[in-house]
């Protein structure tokens, strides 16, 4: 069970919770590598300037200044520092820098810390990990990527001990073309009233719809009639068609969403749904929008979202634009720990404690530890030479499943502490099992 941080919103993990942590992070390293992803890290500052010109979240962004700075009450401008806030605005930058240095497309995996002053809850925290990955062309970016992604992304986190998720697809080309198809003019402000459906309801939506952008009730009962389709398959398309709404950005998103999810429902099938209540806040993205919900788990939000940007990086007359999906990694572990998805078979990478007979046997007990290691076996040694039943008992506090021992006659024996079995070893040659070489993160 996940504990409360001390420090509201910044969460710490025990070692037991911190291996649930790592093998969340290796096994998404591993899945994006195979498919051909070259890893990043970008700095943790961007300017203030860099990371407010996209999107409505300067209140969550921490600004960072220097205790020696004069502090003349003024709010920071924007040549000032701040922690990111996520690592897709960071990565834009980092491509526009390195255009010169980059093969394209150029497919990046990224995992890192990012930072936003929200309201910490369950699966929402104050510093956080994030592991995205993006494709990116110079000039154009082939559509095809961006079938690409979800495939990739419902690999990933189909290897992780969590229950079922489906990942819910729409397209902005889809969305905007319909509103503006009905008339209303303001399809960021739309989006960002539909992205609240969720959250506050059908009947409250409406109301923004209809008082703070000035849609009649006709309009706001048709952008919800778009929100309310969601399919398996294709057949979201004859029903947006049955709405009666005619506009090219509208024709151009349904041939882009209909591509996605006819060739993911055949290699995902029941993973991938078309959503078209699926919005996103974040004014970057101009097509496809991906978000990932665990079944039965909807409260938690989304663990992985993005989309197609087309205009995110841009340098003079030349736009690189990109296809990115990003994994909340805290938000996910949180609920893994929780809900206790997962249970580690130890705490401690340690698979061998080394005995000590006596205290002039450190030396000798240390060439076997290192002959072990030297093999990729984790060992420590016995810190004082007690008696073995309480060095015993110390390894199976630590969680330790094996213990060594050194006669005086230069034999060894290994203890299996959990069944009792003790066997002649050899130190440049016994291997524990397969499953004790290393704590083992299993789903529960």
């Amino acid at each position: 069970m996940a504990r409360k941080a001390s420090l509201s919103g910044f969460p710490e993990w025990l070692p037991q919770e911190r291996l649930v942590e790592l093998h969340v992070l290796d096994t998404l390293r591993r899945t994006f590598e195979l498919h051909g992803f070259s890893s990043i890290e970008t700095r943790a500052v961007e300017t203030l300037g860099q990371l407010l010109r996209k999107g409505e979240i300067d209140k969550e962004v921490y600004a960072v200044s220097r205790l020696q700075a004069d502090d003349d009450g003024r709010p920071p401008s924007e040549d000032g520092l701040a922690l990111h806030f996520d690592l897709t605005v960071p990565f834009a930058r980092y491509v526009v820098e390195n255009a010169g240095h980059l093969a394209f497309p150029f497919r990046r995996y990224q995992i890192q810390k990012a930072w936003r002053g929200e309201r910490p809850q369950e699966g929402r925290a104050r510093e956080f990990t994030q592991a995205d990955i993006d494709v990116v062309g110079d000039g154009v970016l082939p559509f095809r990527y961006d079938v690409e992604m979800a495939l990739v992304i419902v690999e990933a986190l189909g290897a992780l001990p969590i229950p079922e998720f489906v990942l819910r697809v729409n397209n902005r080309k889809l969305a905007e073309g319909f509103y503006r198809g009905i008339g209303l003019e303001d399809t960021a402000g739309v989006l960002r009233s539909i992205d609240k459906l969720d959250k506050i309801g059908g009947d409250r939506v409406a109301a923004l719809l209809r008082d703070e952008l000035g849609a009649s009730p006709e309009q706001a009962s048709a952008a919800l009639a778009l929100a309310s389709i969601r399919t398996s398959d294709t057949s979201f398309v004859q029903q947006v068609k049955a709405l009666g709404v005619e506009n090219p950005l509208l024709d151009e998103g349904l041939r882009e969403l209909e591509e996605v999810i006819a060739e993911t429902s055949q290699r995902a099938p029941g993973r991938v749904v078309a959503d078209l209540s699926i919005a996103r806040g974040l004014d970057y993205y101009t097509g496809t929008v991906y978000e990932t919900i665990i079944t039965g788990h909807e409260s938690l939000g989304s663990i992985c979202s993005g989309g197609r940007y087309d205009s995110l990086a841009t340098k003079g007359n030349r736009t690189f634009p990109g296809v990115g999906l990003s994994v909340g990694v805290t938000r996910i572990v949180s609920r893994i720990l929780s809900q206790e998805f997962a249970s580690v078979s130890r705490s401690v990478p340690t698979a061998v404690l080394v005995t000590l007979a006596d205290d002039e046997s450190w030396s000798a007990a240390q060439d076997v530890a290192t002959a072990l290691r030297l093999r990729g076996i984790s060992a420590e040694v016995a810190a004082a030479a007690e008696k073995f039943g309480k060095q015993i008992k110390f390894a199976a506090h630590r969680g330790i499943p094996f213990v060594w021992f050194t006669g005086p006659d230069g034999k060894h024996e290994v203890k299996d502490i959990r069944s009792g079995e003790q066997t002649a070893a050899d130190p440049g040659a016994w291997t524990p099992p397969a499953e004790d070489l290393h704590p083992v993160v299993a789903r529960a």
